[in-house]
């Protein structure tokens, strides 16, 4: 790790994800959340705000130390206890079956294994454990012209933002990891470039728990 990512990236990613613009598609998400959460690529506690009544605890999983230190006073103003337990979604010190629902927030694109991370999540869930996510990642198959855009751009972007891919396909990972999706909207982000912005946003169950795509 060096000065740029471990000084720079972070600030980046406070700045770009601190958008106003951002903030009705994490209450989208946060809505429903309840119980003991994980919430793996904290960041900079940008969620923090939107979490609902029901939930009991978060336990934020965030590689940065200056994205933790950056999410230090949303942390200190939450309205339920937020600590910090692990550094590597790929790899939770936690039992099985531990929490009662996940988060994941523009997080997917930039861990180096997501499909673990992922199989790591629907481990420590309860087996009636929900994840909710809003990822960015490849564009819808009728939009080629973006996908191709996305391509050209990717290993530049990979660069500048700490790993960060603009071709991940979310739901066919979380499918490969043992879940299934049960609410999905699919949609470009307000005020992005498409490119950027081609999100996917939804619920997903461990397998044999759910009943479709709603």
């Amino acid at each position: 790790m060096g000065f740029y990512s471990e000084q720079v990236v972070p600030r980046l990613i406070n700045v770009a994800c601190g958008l106003k613009t951002n903030q009705p598609l994490r209450r989208r998400v946060c809505a429903g959340l309840s119980g003991d959460v994980i919430e793996i690529g904290f960041g900079s506690g940008h969620n923090v705000p939107f979490y609902p009544s029901t939930v009991r605890s978060v336990t934020a999983i965030e590689p940065s130390d200056l994205g933790w230190k950056l999410a230090g006073e949303r942390v200190r103003d939450a309205r339920v206890p937020v600590r910090r337990a692990g550094l590597d979604g790929r790899s939770l010190p936690f039992e099985d079956g531990s929490f009662d629902a996940a988060l994941s927030t523009w997080t997917l694109c930039t861990i180096p294994d997501a499909v673990t991370a992922l199989r790591e999540i629907r481990r420590v869930l309860t087996p009636a454990g929900i994840l909710h996510f809003v990822e960015h990642g490849l564009a819808p198959e009728d939009d080629e012209h973006v996908r191709r855009l996305q391509r050209r751009l990717e290993p530049l972007q990979k660069r500048l933002l700490g790993g960060c891919h603009l071709t991940r396909q979310i739901v066919d990972m979380l499918t490969t990891a043992g879940f299934t999706v049960t609410e999905l909207d699919v949609f470009y982000e307000e005020g992005a470039p498409k490119c950027e912005g081609a999100a996917s946003l939804g619920l997903a169950r461990p397998a044999g728990t759910a009943t479709g795509v709603g």
